[in-house]
């Protein structure tokens, strides 16, 4: 069993940078593809970007090229670096971790952060 706990969101005006964290524990962070997810209101949760155990990373289209997916195994944590940001951007920003080396479905969830971005 893998706990998840994020952090780095806030408020950033349109056009800003933020970097969410989000650090992993009690397994081998290796074994685990890793996922951020965002949430808005009323809005279905989606995924926005994954890296699989090997770092090869996939984006959801609306945000390629502005956010980067990356993970530390040194550190056991993934990283989501966000330019660019614009209002839509706004939404709860999950991190997630399924047990394979492909991310296909969330076997754990982090708490959550909240990004805010004002236009």
């Amino acid at each position: 069993q893998v706990q998840l706990v994020e952090s780095g969101g806030g408020l950033v005006q349109s056009g800003g940078s933020l970097r969410l964290s989000c650090a992993a524990s009690g397994e081998d962070f290796t074994i685990y593809a890793m996922a951020w997810y965002r949430q808005a209101p009323g809005k279905q949760r989606e995924l926005v970007a994954k890296v699989t155990t090997g770092a090869v990373t996939n984006y959801l289209n609306s945000v390629k090229g502005r956010f980067t997916i990356s993970r530390d195994n040194a550190k056991s944590t993934v990283n989501l670096r966000m330019n660019r940001l614009k209002p839509e951007d706004t939404a709860v920003y999950y991190c997630a971790a399924a047990r394979a080396p492909l991310f296909f479905s969330a076997d754990y969830w982090g708490q959550g952060t909240q990004v805010t971005v004002s236009s």
